[in-house]
């Protein structure tokens, strides 16, 4: 099967397969304080099977220069190459949550995102992004400069509920304390969570997810995955580059981004067509982290395709390496 045909019928499968590499590679990791080798695990399972894919990739958003990675980094050619047929950009993260990883906390997952080649945002040198999401009711309807208050008002009435009942996602970070402050004082409710804002997008993006939006800033390479996952939900997704560290702010100005400046989902993801997946490392707002029993390794994992806004929820259980038996829910 040529790398079209793949990417026509069944890429989204292939693609999985990614992410339960770097979660399996993760899980004797969980909550042994060494969030460094339970990363670079997933790392080298994650590139292996990107190695073996029939794609002639690049990285857009990988490990990059914050991580110091020697393999997924930003540039990195991956896949069978060029007679594949099938260029696309590559975003990547191996462990989102990589402290949770190491101290056994909740919504530690690895994620891989593609859309055809030259249709990935690229935030060059910037580590930090604040972001929007919310849900397919609220899409272009938020005006990213308007008070807090404004933003929530919106957003309850496209969502049909009062202020009150909302629920918004922001990380437990000091720069957030203003923010928190502003929810609480509108009168919605604030689900604070220490890290895995990739995680807190989707669920804001996807009807019935327990959260209404996520709002903050968290990781321009967690944001950049977060749009190709909310481009494929119809959600709404709004990003500004908002550097944290002096280094940061002058590599970003040297670069000539304008940290002014909110970018829609459209213009961070300049395609119709994504591929996006997500495993579950440890159990989180999404799906169940990795199990062992015995032999069998159990992982969960999230599969998101546009334009047809498929979402897909598959358990997999391997007895050995190749050989899986999988269950949909």
């Amino acid at each position: 099967m040529t790398g079209a045909a793949i990417a026509e019928d069944g890429f989204i499968y292939a693609l999985r397969r990614v992410t339960e590499a770097a979660a399996r590679a993760a899980f004797d990791w969980i909550g042994r304080g060494r969030k460094d080798e339970g990363d670079a695990a997933a790392v080298d399972a994650m590139r292996t099977v990107l190695n073996h894919l029939d794609i002639d990739g690049r990285i857009v958003i990988g490990e990059g220069e914050k991580d110091e990675a020697p393999q997924l980094y930003k540039g990195e050619r991956l896949g069978r190459g060029a007679e594949s047929g099938f260029a696309v950009d590559i975003a990547v993260d191996p462990v989102d949550g990589t402290s949770h990883l190491a101290n056994g906390q909740t919504n530690a997952l690895a994620a891989v995102a593609m859309t055809p080649q030259g249709a990935m945002f690229d935030p060059g040198p910037a580590f930090y992004m604040e972001k929007f999401a919310g849900p397919p009711a609220v899409k272009g309807r938020i005006d990213p400069l308007a008070p807090t208050r404004d933003k929530l008002k919106v957003l309850a009435e496209a969502l049909g509920k009062p202020v009150s009942e909302l629920s918004i996602y922001v990380l437990e970070k000091p720069r957030h304390r203003r923010l928190v402050e502003e929810i609480h004082a509108a009168g919605a409710r604030v689900a604070l969570y220490p890290a895995g804002d990739v995680a807190g997008a989707i669920v804001a993006a996807m009807p019935g997810g327990g959260v209404d939006a996520l709002m903050g800033t968290g990781g321009t390479p967690e944001g950049v995955l977060a749009a190709c996952a909310i481009r494929a939900l119809g959600g709404e997704f709004l990003g500004r580059i908002d550097p944290q560290l002096e280094h940061e702010r002058a590599a970003v100005a040297q670069a000539g981004l304008d940290t002014r400046r909110w970018w829609g989902v459209e213009e961070l993801v300049r395609s119709d067509k994504v591929w996006f997946a997500a495993t579950g490392i440890t159990t989180g707002l999404l799906f169940e982290g990795v199990s062992r029993r015995g032999t069998s390794t159990r992982t969960q994992s999230l599969m998101l395709t546009a334009p047809d806004r498929r979402w897909q929820v598959l358990t997999t259980y391997v007895e050995t390496p190749g050989a899986p038996q999988e269950m949909r829910r």
